[in-house]
């Protein structure tokens, strides 16, 4: 195999066993006070990178001192990283340093360039950059150690996820049972995490060298020497492209079953704890309007029979936060619509805290009272409370709470809920099945780490596996 030439951009790591079984748990506490001070770091890192721009784009040359700020940072990134959930990699706390530390485990060096492309600065981020950011996204869980944020909270987010987070739980979960943390797991971590960090420099505007499409595995830089003595070398060849495939499909299963899994559990607990004592699961908001009505927008219902298991029975209830008599009423949509066609009315489209917003529709009072509209599926007026609960049908619906006179100005405490009868059906259904898919991803990562180590016959070596993409 070709040795591909060194990236001015090194990464390298040491594997710094023994490690803590349990201590990786409470690491993102641990790291807070790193967290804090690198908050404060990555929101001036992109306004010295546009100073670094312009002068590059004038000078040709990136200033020494901007330089040695935006590679402070990224090796102070990397270490807490490395320390903490983009490798838990080590138990010895980071050093709050912008300088290297020859002797810590995770080690980040960029070769400072004498002269930059005025030409490349104005494309590398927007257009050139691209292809990886694709990459990095699958990584790191949407690109989130490069997403550069928009609006009022701009800054670069460094912190771990994607494929690089769910192998670092899985390596975390062997390491709590076992006591060893999975060597091929490390070794794929660390090429992608040297990917994400080329690429970060690349974007930042410290070197004109494309970041090659190379999964560079392992703790040692191509062309180097390990920063410490390895007890387990990398054995190059042992990642073979279906191996890889395995423990990419492997993690992404994994991931897919977390979201089941967490679904599930959320629907399970739903149905067994948030239920008041007639069997409703209700939620509640407040409606004021200065029109004559507030509307729902219309919902669509089938009617069939797995809609009916799914909703179930409809209840609305209503109270009027002034003591004015309340109407609520439910009927089909056009019939509602003719009613309210003249009538100043708002509609709500959704609810912000405990409020809900709405859409003003223009008009003047109603031609009758509500109770007296002849519109209604089901309907309920008067002081106090009122409460409509009706059985799903097909059709077009649309929910109506109005003062019981007609009058002007809404204010009232509504409350919408449904029986909801087959969701704890349909949590089974989704623990099932991120059972199953939790089991698949877990059976392939375990394939691809247990073939990866056990190899025959590969020579050890401290040189550096790669895997061309």
């Amino acid at each position: 195999m070709t040795t591909p030439r060194s990236y001015p951009v090194r990464v390298e790591a040491t594997l710094d066993e023994p490690l803590s079984r349990g201590l990786w748990l409470v690491k993102w506490l641990l790291a807070v006070p790193h967290y804090f001070v690198l908050a404060f770091l990555w929101f001036a890192y992109p306004f010295v990178t546009i100073a670094a721009f312009f002068a590059i784009l004038v000078t040709g040359r990136y200033p020494r001192p901007l330089f040695d700020f935006t590679s402070g940072v990224l090796r102070w990134s990397w270490r807490v990283q490395y320390y903490s959930y983009a490798a838990l990699g080590t138990d010895r706390y980071p050093p709050f340093t912008f300088a290297d530390v020859p002797d810590y485990p995770a080690r980040l060096e960029i070769v400072y360039p004498e002269r930059l492309s005025r030409g490349l600065v104005l494309v590398k981020w927007w257009l050139l950059a691209i292809p990886h950011f694709i990459v990095v996204g699958l990584f790191a869980g949407g690109g989130s150690w490069l997403a550069f944020r928009s609006g009022d909270d701009n800054g670069f987010d460094w912190a771990a996820g994607g494929l690089v987070g769910v192998l670092v739980l899985v390596a975390g979960v062997v390491l709590l049972f076992t006591g060893r943390y999975p060597r091929p797991i490390f070794d794929f971590v660390l090429g992608m995490d040297r990917w994400v960090l080329r690429v970060a420099a690349y974007v930042s505007l410290m070197t004109d060298e494309y970041p090659p499409f190379r999964l560079d595995m392992g703790g040692a830089e191509t062309g180097h020497e390990p920063p410490h003595p390895q007890p387990h070398p990398v054995r190059p060849g042992s990642w073979t492209a279906g191996r890889i495939a395995a423990l990419v499909s492997g993690a992404v299963l994994v991931l897919g079953a977390m979201g089941l899994l967490t679904g599930g559990g959320t629907l399970l607990w739903a149905d067994r704890t948030q239920r008041d004592a007639d069997g409703y699961l209700a939620g509640a908001t407040t409606l004021v309007a200065s029109g004559y009505a507030v509307t729902t927008d219309p919902v669509q219902l089938s009617g069939a029979p797995d809609a009916v298991a799914v909703i179930g029975d409809v209840r609305i209830r209503a109270t009027a936060t002034d003591g004015r008599p309340v109407f609520v009423g439910i009927g089909r949509s056009a019939d509602v619509a003719g009613y309210l066609a003249t009538t100043e009315y708002a509609t709500v489209s959704g609810v912000t805290g405990n409020r809900a917003s709405d859409r003003v529709h223009p008009g003047g009072s109603p031609a009758t009272p509500p109770g007296d509209a002849g519109v209604w599926t089901a309907a309920a007026s008067g002081p106090g409370t009122q409460s409509v609960s009706w059985p799903v049908g097909a059709g077009q619906w649309t929910a109506v709470v109005m003062n019981a006179d007609g009058s002007r100005g809404i204010s009232v405490r509504a409350e919408a809920g449904t029986t909801a009868p087959g969701l704890g059906w349909i949590a089974l259904g989704l623990l099932l099945a991120g059972a199953v898919v939790l089991a698949a991803g877990a059976l392939l990562i375990g394939i691809a780490v247990h073939r990866a180590s056990r190899r025959p016959g590969t020579p050890t070596t401290p040189e550096q596996s790669t895997v061309d993409i």
